[in-house]
């Protein structure tokens, strides 16, 4: 009896009809199009390199504007680009609307291997509708997202002579989009960590220290109560240390982190993280450092690579009223001349930014000043066409 009554419930689900046990409905949100629609994202993305463009010692790189300030600030950076003589060609994509197909930019970025983005509002609430940053990262398997949170002298700040790398994992975790309501009024969402993923993120972050001299390796988490998934994301990371004698490893949870970031922050080097909890300590140490407007991230993958400002904000608020502080996108676009082995570029372009934030104080409202964001960019112009020595 008990046996037919658990297969005439069973035949209900898969028929996605509700099922009445007393007062209460099952509704199976769990089957419904909405979850089905999420797990269009994977979370871990197998891609093959194709050729990256490259024309006559010029690099072509997608740019994505996305929303808010995003594209007046991309137009500071092709300004830029253009006295700095950097040899690069950008192919833009415009993909702010919700609309927009993602195809073509996933393409176009396959195509040339490197893209340089601002953040893209989603606007909706609607569980159909993904949030396009997190299906880039996803699509092209970005699985890890770098931020150097570096102090600039004389910009004023909380906290001074800060110097520390946060290494996120980027596709997976809260970020996973695998939400569903099993029943009425309760809604469930998946935070998904593999080990796979821990252990090229934790084998990253080892290698960038070792690479860059850095003396140890923080691991944030908070297994203490996410005993399985948090848990295999530390036992990983310690795993992973042994493999790296000369590099210090210890760990932190994630609250008592943001305390200490707060009070002593000099005590940290490298720093590893799940995805969500990367995203409040970027912004808690971007904060603590002059805010959002100054610091790049590093997406990387193991063919593409996206940069992008660090905090990820639109900014729509300010759009259009020449007061962003294009810094950040600057910076990003440097990080990205590195990357594509413009060294020569990249040096000049940075060393025109920091005598601009450092030495001249010209600095946007953000910062405590009165200056406008052209002004910030005619400046940096400036000290290109003055500089001694130039990369062509």
């Amino acid at each position: 009896m008990r046996i037919a009554k658990a297969k005439k419930m069973a035949s209900r689900v898969l028929m996605k009809k509700p099922i009445e046990l007393g007062k209460m409905v099952l509704r199976c949100q769990s089957t419904m199009s909405a979850f089905e629609i999420q797990h269009k994202t994977p979370l871990i993305k197998k891609v093959q390199a194709i050729p990256v463009a490259l024309y006559g010692g010029r690099h072509a790189v997608t740019m994505l504007p996305g929303g808010g300030i995003g594209p007046e600030l991309m137009g500071y950076v092709r300004e830029v680009f253009k006295y700095a003589g950097a040899p690069v060609d950008f192919e833009v994509v415009e993909i702010g609307d919700e609309n927009v197909d993602l195809d073509y930019a996933l393409t176009s970025i396959k195509r040339n291997g490197v893209a340089i983005k601002g953040n893209i509002e989603t606007k909706s609430e609607s569980a159909s509708v993904v949030s396009r940053n997190v299906a880039i990262r996803n699509e092209l398997d970005l699985f890890v997202n770098i931020l150097h949170c570096k102090s600039y002298a004389g910009v004023p700040a909380r906290q001074k002579d800060i110097d520390i790398v946060i290494i996120r994992q980027n596709t997976e975790g809260e970020y996973a989009m695998l939400e569903h309501e099993s029943v009425d009024g309760v809604v469930e969402s998946m935070k998904v960590v593999t080990e796979s993923n821990s252990d090229r993120v934790a084998r990253f972050a080892f290698e960038y220290a070792k690479k860059n001299g850095r003396k140890r390796v923080t691991t944030i988490h908070k297994a203490n109560i996410m005993k399985l998934s948090d848990g295999l994301f530390l036992d990983t990371s310690r795993r992973i240390a042994k493999e790296y004698p000369e590099i210090e490893h210890n760990d932190m949870i994630i609250d008592n982190c943001c305390m200490q970031l707060v009070s002593k922050p000099h005590q940290f080097d490298v720093m590893i993280m799940t995805n969500l909890y990367g995203s409040i300590v970027s912004n808690v140490v971007c904060g603590l450092i002059g805010g959002a407007g100054l610091l790049s991230g590093k997406n990387y993958g193991d063919h593409y690579a996206i940069f992008e400002p660090g905090t990820r904000n639109t900014g729509t608020a300010i759009a259009g009223k020449n007061i962003a502080n294009p810094i950040a996108m600057l910076s990003a676009s440097v990080d990205m001349l590195h990357h594509l082995g413009h060294t020569q570029h990249a040096e000049l372009i940075q060393r025109a930014i920091e005598k601009t934030i450092c030495e001249d104080k010209i600095h946007t409202p953000d910062l405590g000043g009165t200056a406008k964001s052209t002004d910030v960019i005619q400046r940096i112009i400036d000290h290109i066409l003055q500089a001694d020595i130039r990369p062509w």
